[in-house]
């Protein structure tokens, strides 16, 4: 009966897949996203910048999970694509370092509680705009060539993401970046054993590659961090621990020890942040360019990634994505909960290509997705153990960015008034690391360059509006003085 449902409701065989294939898929996609569960709370509370913004590490903790399930369900169960969402990485901090700290000099008392009714506010207004139309319209305005460059430009994204939560890819002062040649560290050793094990059974096109070389690495990490401070213990060997080993992730972040008590845990109660929002003090003059700018970064990241996701997925037909108005309203209904319940902007997550390069195909893999969120709530800390060692998981998202480069493919590189816009997108988004800005400077240059080309007809009304709005947002919002 349960099979004939799931047959029934997502196609699964129409698709090509069967449910042994969706979750797997789901899970390789939660695994590979399960760090916001660790990361939002350290963010929000701010314990990741040594201050207390007054928020609830706990509360956060169990808002985040929630969230992501709510949003992450409607996805699946009701626009049917293998999309997962959670609160997104870059909104996060724009949230607690720049609005927290605005609204408490506006004299809102307890800033993060405006923050959260912003927060509200802008997913409100993307709501709307769902609704009316205007979005969908957007979507169809954009050219192949612009979508296929978003998902390349994305994929180089979360590669780089992944060389640098490794460790491989350093900051530099003189560079901006430079590669870490210290290969004898632990957690390189660990990264590159799970990067080369996972390309490898993809290459071979094992079934769950990604989710085998996050096991196999996972279980290379614990047996390193017990078995390397034994070298040098007292009457080993008697000489001092090497720094690159005490200084390491692998030392000092993942703690296996974590699970001497048994995996399970109660959720943390969600009282202390459940609809905490300030909506009367976030509908101020001095709030409305944060509720701008939060609605900017909900509608380019979850447009960006839906794009990207879904030419992946080869969901998009004739230019157009099929039930686009369902995901849009699951992101959008994802971030009121996630405001009222006490996080910041819940978005469609890149990561969900990992679950379709696994052969997710339908809206299971995102119920499969949201059921681990929903189980993180009570295995926490096994989800640590795994999400918190960023080399475990990066392997995944170097992997992931490698197969979407395959999209360069559809853009006609011969039409340069096509194919120059897309090359922005695909620069600007890594080295601005931010989608919604790398999207924004290909929209600005696109109907320019094809202007100029005597092709101005060729662009939609919708994308010259467009390109003239995020013009002006970049130089009053964004710019000097702006408040961005």
């Amino acid at each position: 009966m349960i099979h004939r449902f799931l047959e029934r409701h997502f196609q699964l065989a129409a698709n090509g897949t069967h449910p042994r294939q969706e979750a797997v898929a789901g899970l390789s996609t939660f695994l590979t996203m399960s760090y916001i569960i660790f990361v939002q709370p350290a963010v929000l509370s701010g314990a990741m910048f040594g201050f207390d913004s007054g928020m609830d590490i706990g509360a956060i903790t169990t808002a985040t999970c929630l969230s992501a399930a709510i949003a992450t369900l409607l996805m699946g169960l009701w626009a049917r694509y293998p999309i997962a969402l959670a609160p997104g990485m870059g909104a996060n901090f724009f949230f607690i370092l720049t609005v927290v700290p605005a609204a408490s000099a506006a004299g809102f008392g307890a800033g993060w509680q405006t923050a959260l009714g912003v927060i509200f506010i802008a997913g409100l207004l993307f709501l709307l705009i769902t609704l009316s139309g205007l979005r969908a319209a957007l979507m169809q305005a954009v050219s192949p060539a612009l979508k296929n460059g978003i998902a390349v430009g994305i994929g180089l994204f979360i590669a780089f993401v992944g060389l640098r939560n490794a460790g491989l890819i350093l900051n530099d002062p003189a560079t901006a970046v430079a590669l870490n040649t210290s290969f004898a560290s632990p957690d390189l050793i660990v990264f590159f054993f799970g990067l080369l094990l996972t390309a490898g059974l993809h290459a071979r096109r094992v079934t769950g590659a990604i989710l085998w070389g996050i096991a196999a690495t996972t279980l290379l990490a614990v047996m390193l961090h017990f078995a390397l401070p034994a070298l040098w213990a007292p009457g080993a060997s008697g000489a001092e621990t090497p720094a690159v080993i005490k200084e390491s992730q692998l030392m000092t972040r993942f703690a296996p020890e974590g699970l001497a008590g048994g995996p399970l845990s109660l959720p943390p109660s969600l009282g202390p942040t459940l609809m905490a929002m300030d909506l009367a003090g976030a509908i101020t003059v001095k709030m409305l360019p944060f509720i701008i700018i939060f609605l900017f970064i909900d509608v380019f990241d979850t447009m960006g990634t839906l794009v990207a996701v879904s030419e992946q997925g080869g969901f998009v037909k004739d230019n157009r994505l099929v039930r686009g108005n369902q995901a849009f309203l699951s992101d959008a209904v994802g971030t009121l909960a996630g405001a009222a319940m006490g996080t910041s902007t819940v978005t469609a997550y890149i990561e969900s290509i990992t679950g379709i390069i696994q052969g997710g195909r339908t809206g299971l893999t995102a119920v499969v997705t949201a059921a681990c969120f929903l189980l993180a709530l009570f295995f926490s800390p096994l989800v640590a153990v795994v999400g918190s060692y960023s080399p475990i998981t990066a392997p995944a998202l170097v992997i992931v960015g490698s197969m979407m480069l395959q999209n360069i493919k559809r853009i006609d590189l011969d039409e340069y008034s096509e194919a120059i816009p897309a090359f922005i997108i695909i620069l600007g988004i890594p080295l601005s690391y931010s989608i919604a800005d790398g999207i924004a400077l290909g929209f600005m240059a696109y109907p320019v360059v094809k202007l100029i080309a005597g092709r101005g007809r060729d662009v939609s009304p919708i994308m010259y509006g467009l390109a003239v709005l995020l013009a002006l947002y970049f130089l009053f919002l964004r710019g000097p003085g702006g408040g961005a």
